[in-house]
């Protein structure tokens, strides 16, 4: 990108631009200096003198290492504690690579690393990257005409969402997948349907939750396209899956197919005892994902006769635009419903897409940004209980989904002439880099 053509980027995306700064002048002072602030959170302190850090994060930066030294074959072996696709750890090679030439070493933080010089590069470089989100938000909130002050306030609550991701719990691969599916929802109501197909495929190899909103997708893709469309989102995670399998094929399918998770760890739930147990008290958290994509497929299919006309429409109006995002964050509101073990920052892809849904209005996104943030603190405390934190928490969600839900519905049933969703239309005069 040119300086003449990176002026203008940087005054339209002067928000996220605002709000990933203020995000990482606070992760980085939180977790170093004042580590006591977010000791509660799912970072881990060692002590009373030692970084507060987000342990998870130590795991894929190690599936990463072993990646730049070509260890295929060790991706999903410990202690990397991988259960996601291989793209999560691919994400982090860069920050990885500049670690290994700075000989600052990879050792988790402990009673004899209180303070690893590794996070002074890792730290800003994954919250950077979950940052990406923001943006993705704030290029969705132009499309849907939303004025600067609100989406100035849409990147404030964003990045307090966001925190629990990366600076809490070190899951930059969700905020990143989230937001390559915006760009993804994007393209397609630029009538960009092969970039938007591509967009999710890279999304799915990064973090599979994104799958969950791709039966909605598919309701507003022109049928004769789907094969191509699914093809394209298929690709780039097969190819990540296959490399890992080859080397690996035994470790590779067990991770990705069981998923395990640890109730005795994270939040437990009334499907906990439904799920089937594995070794060192964990329960598979796959079946119950499949089926929370199973029902995400019913939803798609209760609002598909609605959609069915709006594909005779002449592009995406923002209404219609509005109305799919929300039905992509009920879908991935499905994933907290299932979970046999939860953890708190499963709950933020919803509030991500449901602040995006709220914005057009001053009442609906004041109160879906003000619920967001206080169930991100919320979602933080250690209630046990297979009913009360889970019982809140989806309490929350629907709430939040209120709030941001659509008052006025597009008419769909009275389309106008033109052509399908998904075809050349109208382009949109706004610059959605």
């Amino acid at each position: 990108m040119s300086v003449s053509a990176l002026t203008p980027w940087l005054a339209r995306r002067r928000f996220p631009l605002l709000a990933t700064a203020g995000l990482l002048t606070v992760g980085m002072v939180a977790t170093t200096c004042g580590a006591h602030l977010i000791s509660g959170w799912g970072a881990r302190q060692v002590g009373g003198h030692g970084w507060t850090l987000p342990h998870d994060l130590w795991g894929t930066l190690a599936a990463a290492h072993r990646l730049v030294h070509l260890d295929v074959s060790g991706l999903y072996t410990p202690p990397t504690s991988l259960v996601t696709f291989p793209g999560a750890a691919l994400i982090l090679v860069p920050v990885v690579a500049v670690i290994d030439v700075a000989g600052l070493g990879l050792a988790a933080l402990g009673g004899h690393n209180p303070h690893p010089g590794a996070w002074l590069l890792a730290g800003p470089y994954e919250i950077a990257l979950s940052s990406v989100v923001l943006f993705a938000a704030d290029a969705t909130a132009q499309r849907l005409g939303v004025a600067p002050p609100k989406r100035a306030l849409l990147a404030a609550a964003g990045a307090v969402a966001v925190g629990s991701v990366s600076l809490a719990w070190g899951h930059p691969e969700d905020a990143v997948a989230v937001g390559l599916l915006l760009y993804a929802i994007l393209a397609l109501s630029n009538s960009r349907a092969g970039r938007s197909a591509w967009l999710i495929g890279a999304a799915v190899a990064l973090q599979p939750l994104v799958l969950l909103a791709l039966p909605v997708i598919l309701t507003v893709v022109e049928p004769r396209r789907l094969a191509g469309f699914l093809t394209r989102a298929a690709a780039p995670a097969a190819l990540l899956l296959a490399a890992a399998a080859a080397a690996n094929a035994t470790a590779t399918i067990h991770a990705v197919t069981s998923q395990p998770n640890w109730p005795g760890l994270d939040h437990p739930t009334p499907w906990t005892s439904l799920a089937p147990h594995l070794s060192d008290g964990a329960v598979a958290a796959g079946p119950a994902r499949a089926l929370a994509i199973l029902v995400a497929c019913g939803c798609a299919l209760a609002v598909r006769h609605r959609w069915r006309l709006a594909r005779q429409m002449a592009g995406w109006s923002p209404e219609v635009l509005r109305e799919v995002l929300w039905w992509v964050a009920v879908a991935l509101a499905l994933r907290c419903v299932f979970e046999p073990a939860m953890v708190a920052y499963y709950l933020w892809p919803v509030l991500a897409v449901a602040l995006i849904t709220a914005s057009p209005s001053w009442p609906g996104l004041a109160a879906t940004s003000a619920a967001a943030s206080a169930l991100t603190f919320v979602s933080q405390a250690s209630w046990r209980g297979p009913w009360i934190w889970w019982g809140v928490m989806n309490a929350g969600l629907g709430m939040i989904l209120f709030f941001a839900a659509p008052r006025r519905v597009h008419q769909l049933d009275q389309p106008g002439p033109g052509v399908l969703l998904g075809e050349p239309g109208p382009p949109s005069s706004l610059n959605q880099r």
